[in-house]
């Protein structure tokens, strides 16, 4: 059986709450000295530049247990090529957390065509390569050669998106999961401040960490399996409310079995059934525990924790964070945290279930809300604290701008409840939409002393926006500096249904509030789209029809994005396998288009580019091919000219556009 879970207050403080708060965590020997500190209990190593700031999840962690009273030290961007680095703090008494930080380190250092990022915004000064390929896998082999008999906990997107044998786009197989490839001891997933201060608490009153299999969130790997426990195939899952709520009132504990590593890697049919099966078992309120057979071993997964509650969510934003980078990184500018130190994140989780994002894989899909005053706190704290504020709050937001304190309207019902999406194929009706104490927050964040401007920058959900038109006025009138950013990702029916996004016709209806406010508020300001190029289920002919809209509509998109295959995401799946594990999977049936040849996609890339000059030539023979060379010609009408690089008629406003549905923490 799982622990309860308990609240993040409820736990009996360690013995070393007694140092007190550190002004930033550790990351030297001399630091720990000056705290009185003879070791650290536990040791973060992470892929990010060490910013004690709550966007920052190593800062978050770390200030989560030393409330708990831990001694916790960080390693920030260690030398990966021998172990000595990792020595630099010690061996930590509990455990070493490894983390490839706020992004997965593939994403960070390769483009969607493969190509190696010269950047990183995590890093001083942008600059790339200061962490390895595969992090956690590299920081965990290291800490284990420093430490041989050390505990090992992984976390960080980077994990979290790996627990399960999975695609990998960068070497083009599938990979075991990272726990396996890692010698982890224990693999914490998602967003793990309930998950980590139990399991640190449990190791510090002497518990085994091997004997450790009950909390929520973990995952490990196991010789064999219980016999308390009766295995169930997919075949048994519960297709409706009635038969979940059946399953949840049996007191028998039943496991789900995944198909194995082996099987998965060999039958790209089965590799989608896993998928679809791991992301039915995601709510945690009724999710069942997976296990997935790896050789001679087996990768347990524990359900998913209970959300935090808003108490427990105004607490991690409460800690003393100092907000600003570790002061060894002297003038070194850092682009994430530039980007974010005069933000505020309102809420976490997305209930949106885009196939192609990252975010309610690794966050979930119920959304776990601040309370008013502790975000109202924390924008007043910037005013004081935050170097540089000039009186403008950057962004109210979180994986998206507009569900704060949207949920279930019943309990029962979000309990019971097994879908991918609460808006799509359309809204459900439980979910609450009224997004006017949202309304009511941005109004109190203007009128606090000190601020001049509250911008919204995160995505707006458009299809929520639109149940509250006084929503979007409030938006409009007051919010947005000249451009807002929205994500229809497609126009076409075929690749928005595989998306699980709205139809364009969502779009249109916001646009229309959109310029309709502007207007009234006498403000030029207008709307950045985003579009992804090469997703599951998009053909030539999708494209084309995309490039003739973006030219109706007077759109030039100056950069775009083309499908990233992120691991564990469901169109991940669809990529690997060419089936849609958004329903039942057969064989030989339910065949979904995927663009894997280089060639392919650059020309669904260049469809969105379809005014720069370099894309001309690979256009104008696709639309021959595909027998419309009524597009080719030098008029208004025309996508591309005739010949040679010469101008279109006509002149559509550019805007930039990047999207990739990573989350931002």
């Amino acid at each position: 059986m799982y622990q309860p879970q308990k609240s993040l207050k409820e736990y009996r403080p360690y013995w070393a709450e007694c140092f007190g708060v550190a002004p930033f965590l550790p990351t030297s020997r001399e630091e720990m000295d000056a705290l009185g500190w003879d070791s650290c209990d536990v040791i973060i190593v992470t892929g990010d530049a060490y910013v004690d700031h709550p966007s920052f999840g190593m800062a978050v962690i770390g200030r989560v247990l030393e409330a708990q009273g831990f001694r916790v030290g960080i390693i920030a961007q260690p030398d990966w090529q021998s172990s000595e680095a990792f020595t630099k703090l010690g061996e930590p008494n509990l455990y070493f957390g490894v983390a490839a930080g706020n992004m997965d380190s593939m994403i960070n250092r390769y483009t969607a065509d493969k190509k190696i990022r010269h950047d990183d915004a995590y890093t001083p000064d942008n600059v790339g390569g200061k962490r390895p390929d595969r992090s956690v896998i590299v920081y965990s082999q290291r800490c284990r050669e420093a430490y041989p008999g050390v505990n090992i906990v992984i976390g960080s997107i980077e994990a979290s998106l790996r627990r399960i044998a999975h695609f990998d786009y960068w070497s083009d197989k599938v990979r075991r999961s990272i726990i396996a490839d890692a010698r982890a001891d224990m693999l914490l997933y998602g967003n793990a401040e309930r998950a980590i201060v139990e399991l640190t608490h449990r190791l510090a009153e002497g518990d085994e960490i091997a004997d450790i299999r009950d909390i929520r969130g973990s995952a490990f790997l196991v010789k064999s399996l219980p016999d308390s426990h009766r295995l169930i195939n997919e075949s048994e899952l519960p297709e409706d409310r009635e038969q979940t709520v059946k399953l949840m009132d049996s007191a028998q504990e039943e496991v789900v079995l995944l198909p194995s590593y082996e099987a998965v890697r060999e039958d790209k049919a089965l590799y989608a059934q896993a998928s679809r099966i791991l992301h039915r078992e995601t709510n945690p309120h009724n999710a069942k525990a997976l296990v997935q057979p790896h050789g001679d071993r087996y990768v347990w997964l524990n359900p998913p924790p209970i959300p935090l509650s808003t108490e427990e969510m105004d607490s991690v934003f409460g800690l003393p964070f100092k907000r600003v980078p570790h002061p060894d990184y002297g003038d070194a500018r850092i682009p994430a945290y530039e980007m974010i130190r005069f933000s505020v994140n309102i809420m976490r989780g997305c209930f949106g279930g885009c196939t192609f994002c990252s975010i309610t894989e690794h966050e979930g899909r119920i959304i776990q809300s601040r309370s008013e005053e502790s975000i109202l706190q924390e924008i007043e704290d910037i005013r004081d604290k935050t170097p540089g504020f000039t009186g403008v709050v950057s962004d109210l937001g979180g994986p998206t701008a507009n569900m704060w304190r949207l949920a279930c309207k019943d309990r029962e019902t979000e309990a019971s409840c097994r879908r991918l999406s609460c808006v799509y194929p359309t809204i459900c009706k439980n979910l609450n939409t009224d997004q006017t104490p949202l309304i009511s927050l941005y109004r109190k964040a203007r009128d606090i002393d000190g601020v001049k401007k509250v911008l919204i920058a995160s995505g707006v959900r458009y299809d929520l926006a639109n149940e509250t038109p006084e929503y979007v006025r409030e938006l409009v009138t007051e919010h947005v500096g000249g451009y807002l950013k929205i994500a229809p990702e497609h126009t076409e029916a075929r690749p928005l249904s595989k998306m699980m996004k709205p139809g364009i016709g969502t779009y249109d209806k916001f646009k229309a509030m959109f310029d309709k406010y502007s207007a009234e508020a006498g403000k030029k300001q207008y709307l950045i789209p985003y579009f992804i190029a090469g997703h599951p289920g998009t053909t030539d002919k999708d494209m084309l029809n995309l490039a003739l809209w973006l030219k109706r509509n007077n759109f030039r998109a100056d950069q775009v994005q083309n499908f990233y295959p992120s691991p564990m995401a469901t169109a991940t799946a669809m990529y690997h396998s060419g089936k849609d594990p958004l329903h039942k999977v057969r064989r030989g049936a339910g065949h979904v288009t995927t663009i894997k040849g280089a060639k392919q996609r650059r020309l669904h890339k260049a469809f969105l580019r379809y005014h720069d000059p370099d894309n001309w030539p690979m256009l104008r023979k696709a639309l021959k091919d595909m027998g419309r060379n009524d597009l080719i010609g030098n008029g208004k009408v025309h996508l591309i000219p005739r010949s040679g690089r010469t101008p279109m008629v006509g002149g559509p406003r550019r805007f930039r556009t990047q999207h990739t549905g990573l989350p931002k923490d």
